[in-house]
């Protein structure tokens, strides 16, 4: 099995860029089944966020080209893309996938709102049949170390988000946010936490619309603060509008629903009192030309950079704290799958003991006739615990030159004990549910069968 992750992200590409490769959360699942559709590919998942767009698969063949699945699917120039693209194999694809989830490559170090993306990308890819035997266990792993960074550093110790970096900016153009009004356009959980952040900076008034407005009023019966929104139709978008001081727009429209023309309407009906637009949607929800207009204070994604910079020195111990525990975590996790990958010779050797063990007990049937049930159950666990004592060490042989990466050892038992590299699935599960029965006695049922023998009831 071969990871390959594809991706392109803030530090990478600019949001022109960004925002034409983005896949929307409808398409999501469409988007991964069209992957794993790909020829070598197995198994995908696909993040799409504000920041980022990674692609995470597991295929059957290191030459896979997953760059041409992006070109075909997004309609975008090849040209255009590549100088913008990172990948990652392997192990590097394993570290990217940890660091990611545990907010360390992210923009503002820290926040927790990317694991939650994490998540919600594994959802879609599970249930769209695209996760299974390989990612499955590798992204379980990714969620504990990012919960383990949390609990464990100084990283998780204060909430700092894009959000709450957007409130900073609001609080440097504004001076102070006491009485401010503000629009929520796009009920989307960025959008709250920026909202909550602002409400306990001293904004008033919090109106709110999406164009589903159930959704809107679902999430102003849900909002805890001191100030509950006000729901506003979506058709009344751009008369209240007007009325706010600061609008936070998040609405995953494919194209800018505010433009140059909305801002001169916006300043002529406020009499150019200015009016501060945080755009934390990829692709963009207003046009870069709006900034261009004097009052109009403009901020989207890219432009939080700078403020989340000082929060970076700020975490700078909790960081490096974060980054050693990752390593750790990491490697933890990669001796796990060599473990994993010896796994077949391990069920050939357990397979093989098996076989000789129910031969003998075949051949000795006759000369057994005389035991009752019990008798003939009690023997039957002995050679069993035999069997098991007997396999221990060069089970933990095969383990210890797997983590060590020893494959001439691993050769040399296959060798010895004539075992095969892998073998099927049903095979698979009979050797793990006969070592399963196995592990079952315990001493003190092997201790009552010595005695039996030596007593000559057995």
């Amino acid at each position: 099995m071969n990871l390959i992750l594809l991706g392109i992200n803030y530090k990478t590409a600019p949001i022109e860029l960004r925002e034409k490769v983005a896949i929307s959360r409808e398409d999501l699942a469409a988007a991964a089944r069209s992957l794993v559709s790909t020829a070598g590919v197995t198994e995908a998942l696909i993040l799409s966020t504000c920041n980022r767009v990674e692609i995470l698969t597991a295929a059957n063949s290191p030459n896979v080209d997953i760059s041409n699945f992006l070109h075909r699917h997004l309609s975008i120039d090849p040209a255009l893309l590549r100088p913008h693209l990172y990948e990652y194999r392997d192990n590097e694809a394993i570290r990217h996938l940890f660091r990611v989830a545990a907010s360390l490559d992210s923009m503002v170090v820290g926040e927790p709102q990317i694991l939650g993306q994490v998540k919600e990308a594994y959802t879609v890819a599970r249930e769209a049949g695209t996760v299974s035997t390989h990612l499955e266990p590798l992204l379980q792993s990714a969620f504990a170390a990012a919960k383990k960074v949390r609990s464990e550093t100084e990283i998780g110790s204060t909430t700092v988000s894009i959000a709450s970096v957007a409130v900073d900016m609001a609080q440097k153009i504004f001076g102070s946010l006491a009485g401010k009004r503000v629009f929520l356009v796009g009920a989307g959980k960025m959008s709250e936490l920026a909202a909550r952040h602002l409400v306990r900076q001293g904004a008033s008034t919090i109106l709110l619309t999406n164009r589903t407005q159930d959704r809107a009023e679902r999430m102003a019966e849900h909002f805890t603060g001191a100030v509950v929104p006000q729901v506003v139709p979506w058709d009344q978008l751009y008369q209240v509008a007007s009325q706010a001081d600061i609008v936070i727009t998040s609405t995953g429209a494919p194209i800018a629903i505010f433009r140059r023309e909305h801002g001169v309407d916006f300043l002529h009906k406020r009499k150019n009192k200015p009016m501060f637009f945080i755009d934390i949607a990829v692709p963009r929800d207003v046009d870069p030309a709006m900034n261009r207009l004097e009052g109009i204070f403009l901020y989207d994604i890219d432009a939080l950079q700078s403020v989340a910079a000082a929060h970076m020195a700020e975490r700078s111990k909790g960081a490096a704290d974060a980054e050693s525990l990752i390593s750790s975590e990491v490697e933890r996790y990669q001796r796990k799958l060599k473990t994993v990958n010896v796994a077949p010779v391990i069920v050939s050797l357990q397979q093989r003991a098996e076989e000789l063990r129910l031969s003998e007990m075949r051949r000795l049937h006759s000369r057994l006739g005389n035991l009752t049930p019990d008798q003939y159950a009690a023997v039957e666990a002995l050679s069993r615990s035999l069997v098991n004592k007997f396999l221990h060490p060069p089970m933990q042989a095969l383990k210890q030159a797997a983590r060590d990466g020893d494959n001439v050892r691993i050769a040399g038992i296959r060798e010895t004990w004539s075992l095969i590299s892998d073998a099927p699935a049903p095979e698979i599960e009979h050797a793990a549910r006969n070592v399963s029965d196995i592990r079952d006695f315990s001493n003190e049922n092997e201790a009552e069968l010595a005695t039996g023998l030596e007593k000559g009831t057995l």
